[in-house]
């Protein structure tokens, strides 16, 4: 684990800008089109971090491709797609006492926000439903873990401090090829889940994201109705 001031910062540059969505054919990749308002966001340059960190020497994606009506090149089972809260990811099987990698980064000095990204098998997580609402709780009680220190009870007011000033979360499980990303408003504090990331074999070694954005520009309220039809039943 670690913590690192102003962790979550801008990637490196390359041919056409990291994280930027025009690529070589402009505005419209080869296989469908970018989601630039998606990759423009904190929680795109926290993807980009963790995935240098566990999966480094892979092919990091240019862009998001963008879904819309649940519909984009190779997107599809386990994830599905609930409107403005974003993406979620159906899980098969969940399990307690799995203990996954995790990292976390601070953003900011004077009113610091946290980021972290966590890696390993998606079972961890306890539910065979994941949304933003329970990537979000899992996240902050992670950061709570590793903030909160047994042997020092002063500890517990910025561990506590530290979970709720989550506001990004990036989850890898590289076995079962899947990664879904988290944000919450800084406003007003609701969750989305605006990406979801496909990752390929150790052979293949690719990345592949998708987005979500939001037609209103803010993440849905936590605890709000999901639209009927569309979030599978847990």
């Amino acid at each position: 684990m670690m913590i690192g001031m102003d962790g979550v910062r801008e990637p490196a540059e390359g041919p056409h800008g990291q994280g930027d969505a025009s690529g070589p054919r402009g505005a419209r990749g080869p296989r469908g089109e970018f989601a630039p308002d998606v990759t423009g966001r904190p929680i795109w340059r926290l993807l980009m971090r963790g995935l240098g960190v566990y999966l480094p020497g892979w092919e990091m994606p240019a862009g998001a491709l963008r879904v819309r009506d649940g519909a984009a090149d190779g997107f599809g089972p386990p994830a599905y797609l609930d409107g403005d809260a974003g993406f979620g990811v159906q899980i098969p099987d969940r399990r307690r006492g799995l203990e996954p990698d995790r990292e976390i980064y601070v953003r900011g000095r004077e009113n610091p926000s946290f980021g972290i990204v966590v890696a390993g098998p998606a079972a961890a997580i306890g539910s065979r439903v994941v949304d933003a609402d329970v990537l979000m709780r899992f996240a902050r009680r992670l950061t709570f873990e590793e903030l909160f220190d047994t042997g020092d009870a002063d500890s517990v007011p910025y561990a506590v401090r530290g979970a709720r000033a989550v506001e990004n979360a990036v989850f890898l499980d590289r076995a079962a090829g899947v990664g879904l990303c988290v944000e919450a408003d800084p406003e007003t504090g609701a969750l989305a889940c605006p990406l979801y990331v496909r990752l390929g074999g150790p052979a293949e070694r690719t990345v592949r994201a998708y987005g979500a954005p939001r037609a209103d520009g803010a993440p849905r309220a936590e605890g709000a109705p999901h639209p009927t039809g569309q979030r599978p039943s847990p």
